[in-house]
């Protein structure tokens, strides 16, 4: 009732409903919660409230019932069908994927249901056996529909300029799978301490072709106009040719038109 009453007239923000003006206490970072933001991600992840857009990093809440439609409520899906949906757009997502890979790409289902969905699905012929080889040479038993054959035949070649990716990218979202199948051990560390850091704090992996062949740290300062690189490094085995530089400086420069930035400069850890 009360949370009707806040949210009559107009969505909120947490900042809109004070308590999260105070002095912080010494040991928090920016990503603690004060209780006012803490009650309403409560409401918003057990369905009272929902979010109707962000503001910069803030997001912007109401009342669930103005923004989602009633009869999305008022549809009933059992249990199976949920598990064959998603256990079935994980693997569509995947191509192929071993039972723990599908449990983990929507973390919806457990590892028990998703193995009983493969041995369901392997009866009526819907999955196939496959065995995929890893960046080490091993091999990985995992399932992929019949058609997996065709569908990598049909796949366009990967193109060969250079990729800066986000640290949320669905290729490496899976970080454990990413290092099995590309040799590339990747982890954000925005927040590790910054003397724990191994590379940097915002550091985007680098693509080029079908190979992770780098990670780069930068920063739009604004106020200097600059695109600054303030970390790169390159993968064991990759080097450092002239055109692999030069498809670098055309990412960047992609990247420095899309900020706004004026210039690429180059400083700290270059390793290039």
């Amino acid at each position: 009732m009360r949370c009707a009453a806040i949210f009559a007239t107009t969505v909120r923000r947490a900042r809109d409903l004070g308590n999260d003006t105070g002095p912080r206490k010494s040991n928090e970072g920016w990503w603690e919660w004060h209780p006012t933001k803490t009650a309403l991600e409560y409401l918003w992840r057990t369905g009272d409230l929902a979010i109707v857009r962000h503001e910069g990093f803030q997001k912007v809440y109401d009342l669930t019932g103005r923004v989602i439609p009633a009869d999305h409520f008022q549809h009933e899906v059992s249990r199976a069908d949920f598990i064959d949906w998603a256990c079935s757009s994980a693997l569509q997502r995947l191509g192929f994927a071993t039972p723990s890979e599908i449990a983990a790409f929507w973390e919806l289902v457990g590892l028990d249901e998703v193995k009983d969905w493969c041995v369901r699905e392997s009866a009526g012929n819907a999955l196939i056996k496959v065995e995929v080889e890893n960046a080490d040479d091993s091999t990985r038993a995992a399932v992929a529909r019949p058609d997996i054959a065709e569908a990598l035949a049909a796949a366009p070649q990967a193109p060969s300029r250079l990729w800066v990716l986000s640290p949320f990218d669905p290729l490496i979202r899976d970080r454990a799978r990413t290092e099995r199948l590309f040799g590339f051990r990747y982890r954000i560390e925005v927040f590790v301490p910054e003397a724990k850091r191994e590379y940097g704090y915002y550091v985007f992996p680098l693509m080029e072709g079908d190979r992770l062949v780098g990670r780069i740290d930068m920063k739009h300062f604004r106020k200097d106009g600059e695109l600054r690189v303030v970390g790169l490094w390159w993968e064991p085995g990759v080097r450092r040719s002239t055109g692999r530089r030069e498809k670098l400086e055309a990412e960047l420069d992609r990247i420095r038109a899309f900020t706004g930035a004026e210039r690429v400069t180059f400083s700290g850890t270059i390793n290039a």
